[in-house]
This record gives structure tokens, C-alpha cells and sequence, in this order.
């Protein structure tokens, strides 16, 4: 099996360490498990990110927000903020 050194300060460790010991996880399983996840949310953003654009992309989608009666503009009479 492949392995990583990553080299932390003083500081940096104690907060691993910490953070590992809040969820009762070594430090090893909490370092790989985070790491995991933020892969798989920096993954997730792409996808959403390239499926915002493609609909944004699509000419029809002005058409079909028209016929749904949308508006989206600003509201008259307001100041914009929340009621």
C-alpha cells in the first residue's frame, strides 16, 4: 500500500489530533477520511458546476422560464431586504 508524509506544525497536529479524538477516530482514519471527503465534495461541486452551466448554456431555458411565468426580476416597492 502506497503512503503520504505530510509534514504539519506543532499547532496543525494538536487540531488533527483533537478533531480525530472529538469524532473517536485515530488519527490516521480521521486524516484519510477527510481527505476522502473533501475529494468527493470538490468532485461533487464540479459536476454541479458543469450541469449549472450546461442548463444556463441551453437556449431554451429562457423560453421555458417565460412560459412557466417566472419573474425574476426585483420586486416593485421594495427595498431588498427580507419581510
Amino acid at each position: 500500500m502506497a503512503a503520504l508524509n505530510v509534514d504539519f506544525s506543532d499547532a496543525e497536529l494538536e487540531d488533527l489530533r483533537d478533531a480525530a479524538r472529538e469524532r473517536g477516530m485515530t488519527l490516521k482514519a480521521f486524516v484519510k477520511s477527510s481527505t476522502t471527503d473533501a475529494i468527493a465534495y470538490q468532485r461533487s461541486l464540479k459536476t454541479a458546476a458543469t450541469e449549472f452551466q450546461r442548463a444556463f448554456a441551453d437556449p431554451s431555458l429562457a423560453d421555458a422560464i417565460a412560459a412557466a411565468g417566472i419573474d425574476d426580476g426585483p420586486m416593485a416597492n421594495t427595498t431588498g431586504r427580507a419581510a
